[in-house]
């Protein structure tokens, strides 16, 4: 099994078919959204591929050291994570072409007038060691 990370954003991937911002949707259109959310991690749990999921509240800063005797330094020069990232959903699954198919399927969640948002949801693979040395590189 592997295991990867499907990052939902708010910004910094193309944009969706479906383009209305969650803003914007009916009550209805937002509950019929969470529920497609939920019905897809519990058919997850059921085929034992669901790690876990959460959404990410809007609120948030960075947060670096400040040095010895000083507060952290919060926020920064760098894009906002708030602004990035809505939730995730962690998967543990047989192949990353599974993880591409499932992928696909929660981009099709409803969004407003219950049509598919069909969104660019992030699949990233989890390292199931940390790099080591020789695994670093530049960026």
């Amino acid at each position: 099994m592997a295991k990867y990370l499907l990052l939902k954003h708010y910004n910094g991937a193309p944009a969706p078919v479906n383009d209305v911002p969650m803003d914007q949707w009916t009550p209805e259109e937002i509950t019929n959204h969470i529920q497609f959310m939920r019905d897809f991690a519990s058919r997850l749990e059921q085929s034992g591929e669901f790690v876990a999921a959460e959404a990410v509240a809007p609120e948030g800063a960075w947060v670096q050291y400040g040095g010895e005797g000083r507060p952290p330094v919060t926020d920064g020069p760098f894009a906002e994570t708030k602004d990035l990232i809505a939730g995730w959903m962690f998967i543990d699954v047989d192949s990353y072409e599974r993880a591409v198919e499932l992928t696909a399927e929660l981009s099709a969640a409803p969004g407003a007038g219950g049509k598919p948002i069909h969104e660019w949801i992030e699949v990233r693979p989890v390292m199931s060691e940390p790099p080591t040395a020789a695994d670093a590189t530049c960026h």
